[in-house]
């Protein structure tokens, strides 16, 4: 008979230093007779420091090796504080941070995405590695899996595409069998492989769905998120006051928060969960006895206005070149390129003439995606906006939150309104029962 697992996935707040990461084996004391998967994230802002290195190596600045540096003894110090000196998992950590440097000894590669994904994923591996040997340390027997050998994807770099049949098949021949050892099983979040066994990432924030994918492939009797909040909030408590937890949300809210830009889960994460009815929890590490929230099919979808806001948008207005209508194969055309270079859509608006995208501006890929189209389309780029979307709104929230604001683009749905806006000023929004934080 087949062991019960349940999965944990601890993101970089819950791991930033070595008091953070003693808290999560106190955390996971209480659980020392359950069978569980931990998934890891980059400690702390790990991940950011990784991507200056990536940026670096690319403009041969000569300034790589030396953030590279930062990084490794970041580590080394939380190391430290942590474990013996003569523990092996000093070692361990080192051979990862080694296939750091043999990238860097190569010119940058012509695929930036490629050298990202060779590169950035050194975070999750040696948080995982730093974790799994603390908890061995003090009496929490632990099992260390490289992500990479179960979750497979296809060979788009940083937004890889999980290969579902092949990676249940190995968390099956994996996976499974160290469940069936007992304890506990340290793995690794965001990353994983293509078929000639090169990393690739699952979007920026993707340790969620990592969890979520565990769960989906070893039949999980639950998923636990364990994060800096005491669960799912109406809108992000850094940006609004008189915020409130939501003790119940149905898989199909939870679904429609996070595609709207709700940062607590990535957007990911439920659907896998839903197809197998795993109940999903999203707990406060800082007060790990709170109820938190739970996410499943049994909810009553009856919710307060909830807030999202999606920073660093960009909004494109595109037209023929020729005056012609925009038609339903202009629409074909414009998406298989969205499709081809993941740009995520946001929100859009179309008419006779012109049709409006609003996209995440995520490195080059908005620019990418205009000198392709140039030829056909005119397009006129506006950068550094917001976008605001509302769930179950009021309309004294929409009109607090439209309050000195232009409003680029405005879509409203039965259930839902979104607002593509430009320079937000931070001390007008003040709403009822959402008031913007001060400070």
């Amino acid at each position: 008979m087949k062991k019960n697992v349940k999965v944990f996935k601890f993101g970089g707040s819950s791991l930033k230093d070595a008091e953070a990461i003693k808290h999560v084996g106190n955390i996971l004391q209480g659980f020392s007779k359950e069978n569980l998967i931990i998934v890891v994230s980059a400690m702390g802002k790990t991940t950011n420091a990784l991507e200056k290195v990536v940026e670096a190596h690319a403009r041969q600045d000569g300034t790589a090796r030396g953030l590279l540096e930062d990084v490794k003894a970041t580590h080394y110090r939380i190391m430290d504080a942590l474990l013996p000196k003569d523990h092996d998992a000093y070692a361990l950590v080192n051979d990862v941070f080694v296939e750091v440097d043999w990238v860097l000894d190569e010119a940058p590669h012509e695929n930036y995405d490629y050298m990202y994904d060779q590169i950035i994923g050194v975070g999750e591996l040696v948080s995982s590695r730093i974790v799994h040997a603390y908890l061995n340390q003090v009496n929490l027997p632990a099992q260390w899996l490289d992500a990479r050998d179960v979750i497979l994807t296809d060979d788009i770099f940083r937004e890889g595409w999980v290969q579902w049949d092949e990676t249940e098949e190995r968390a099956a021949k994996v996976a499974r069998p160290m469940i069936e050892n007992g304890g506990f099983v340290v793995t690794q979040g965001f990353i994983a492989s293509t078929t000639e066994n090169f990393t690739t990432t699952l979007g920026r924030e993707g340790s969620d769905y990592t969890a979520a994918i565990f769960s989906y492939c070893l039949d999980a009797e639950s998923m636990t998120i364990w994060k800096d909040v005491p669960g799912v909030l109406t809108a992000d408590p850094r940006l609004f006051e008189n915020v409130v937890k939501i003790d119940r949300l149905s898989y199909r809210e939870a679904i429609e928060m996070t595609y709207f830009g709700a940062k607590v889960i990535h957007p990911k994460t439920i659907k896998p969960l839903q197809n197998k009815s795993i109940p999903l929890f999203v707990k406060s590490f800082i007060d790990p006895a709170g109820e938190g929230t739970y996410i499943g099919n049994d909810v009553d979808d009856t919710y307060p206005p909830i807030v999202a806001v999606e920073k660093d948008q960009a909004l494109l207005q595109i037209s023929t070149r020729d005056f012609s209508f925009v038609a339903e194969h202009h629409m074909s055309y414009l998406f298989s390129i969205i499709a081809d270079l993941r740009l995520q859509v946001n929100a859009m608006q179309n008419s006779a003439i012109s049709f409006n995208v609003c996209v995440n501006d995520i490195d080059d890929k908005v620019d990418r995606f205009a000198a392709l189209i140039q030829e056909q389309f005119k397009v006129v780029i506006d950068r550094n906006l917001e976008l605001l979307t509302v769930r179950h709104f009021h309309q004294d929230v929409l009109e607090n939150l439209r309050r000195g604001k232009i409003v680029m683009l405005e879509e409203r749905m039965s259930r839902t309104v979104q607002m593509v806006v430009k320079d937000v000023p931070l001390m007008n929004r003040r709403s009822q029962p959402l008031e913007r934080a001060k400070g």
